[in-house]
């Protein structure tokens, strides 16, 4: 018979199973890209940026972002998976193994979003399109590299492996290389990759395949998935559902993480409440930054904040669904975790709420608070380029990696 101490714990901060992994609780800090790696390689600030989550109560915190291949990166201070990235990689999860939690990489290849200025080598994405944020045009994806990309996920999950992580992520949300295809937005091939959604899911359902095949049971698989690219003419529920189907049916994934928006045409659609234009703007030299200025409103639009602002969609693919969900968005009180998990979902992912407090989750099982002191300004956005970070906790601005 449990005890009544143990009767009340929180269904959000019970143990759990995530494939075979065994996590302390349900809460998982979600992927936000640290800015924390100007070499393309882990340094002491990312240690540290995974550590004070890890000590401050998570089940599992996720690194962000570890591409597949050099292109694949957002620009080039992005760490990609590679012989030279692992030790370093392994001393920041035996760092976050010691604080008590796991810790899982998210792997992917950022097709159209990649910065091929940055990179110095092109974008790649389902159809030539131009891209306003790095002023080049991406190329279209020959079979050939849509191949490679794909073996290039498995071979990146065997390094994840290798750099002890317990878990890995695998990116097809926000329309980068498998989100992109998915999109009959951004998707108007005429080859096997594209037309029906069966072949739009193609790239999506090989990259988790490779990956499972890869790594086997050694490691947790999951994937971020838009349930809606939230622009006309992208990816919509009835599709991603049927997506979330086959990824099921498959075998290829041991939980879900639902997501929205599209990086390279709405990316607020996932953050929501005020877009800092001015922030942002000022964290590019000019022109860029007056460009930003300008007509950022019309790419950062502002989104009404609600906490859980995507469990209405969510709870579809819970419906349907028998995969274990992670439910991300507007995740930061307690009562907010636990109404998910009378929900039926399986575990949360919390971002901004814990840059504010990395301690939140040990706090909440202290009972010294069950709200956080996020207050959802979205001024940490722009801090990726400069080391991510709550500026209201550390409001200096020098280069921080």
């Amino acid at each position: 018979m449990a005890s009544p101490a143990l009767h009340n714990i929180p269904q959000v901060l019970g143990p759990a199973r995530l494939g075979p992994l065994s996590l302390r609780n349900r809460i998982i800090k979600a992927a936000t890209f640290e800015g924390a790696t100007p070499d393309a390689l882990v340094t002491e600030r990312l240690i540290e940026y995974h550590r004070a989550p890890a000590a401050g109560g998570v089940g599992m915190t996720t690194v962000a972002y570890l591409a597949v291949a050099p292109e694949g990166r957002t620009e080039r201070r992005q760490i990609w998976l590679r012989p030279e990235a692992v030790p370093g990689l392994r001393r920041l999860t035996e760092a976050v193994h010691a604080e008590g939690a796991a810790v899982s990489a998210q792997i992917g290849h950022a097709g159209p979003v990649a910065d091929g200025s940055s990179n110095r080598s092109p974008a790649l994405a389902p159809t030539r399109r131009f891209n306003p944020l790095s002023m080049r045009w991406a190329r279209a994806a020959t079979p050939a590299d849509i191949t490679r990309i794909i073996r290039a996920h498995g071979e990146a999950a065997k390094f994840a492996a290798d750099s002890g992580f317990d878990a890995v992520e695998i990116h097809l949300g926000h329309n980068y290389f498998a989100s992109a295809f998915l999109s009959p937005r951004l998707n108007r091939r005429t080859d096997r990759y594209g037309g029906s959604l069966a072949n739009r899911a193609e790239v999506a359902r090989g990259i988790a395949g490779a990956v499972r095949e890869a790594v086997g049971d050694r490691l947790a698989v999951t994937a971020k998935l838009n349930m809606d690219d939230g622009v006309p003419g992208g990816s919509w529920l009835d599709e991603s559902l049927q997506v979330a189907r086959w990824l099921q049916d498959d075998g290829s994934v041991d939980a879900l993480e639902l997501t929205a928006g599209s990086s390279l045409l709405n990316p607020m659609y996932l953050f929501r409440g005020a877009a800092p234009v001015p922030q942002f703007a000022a964290a590019f030299p000019q022109p860029q930054r007056l460009g930003v200025g300008l007509l950022g409103k019309r790419f950062l639009i502002d989104y009404a904040y609600r906490e859980a602002y995507l469990l209405d969609s969510a709870r579809q693919f819970r419906a349907a669904l028998e995969l274990p969900l992670i439910l991300l968005g507007g995740i930061a009180d307690l009562a907010t975790a636990e109404q998910a998990m009378a929900a039926g979902f399986d575990f949360v992912a919390m971002g901004r709420a814990l840059l504010r407090e990395p301690d939140l989750v040990n706090r909440y099982a202290a009972g010294a608070s069950t709200t956080s002191l996020c207050v959802h300004c979205n001024r940490c956005m722009p801090t990726i380029y400069s080391g991510t970070r709550c500026v209201l906790v550390e409001p200096e601005s020098p280069d921080r990696a």
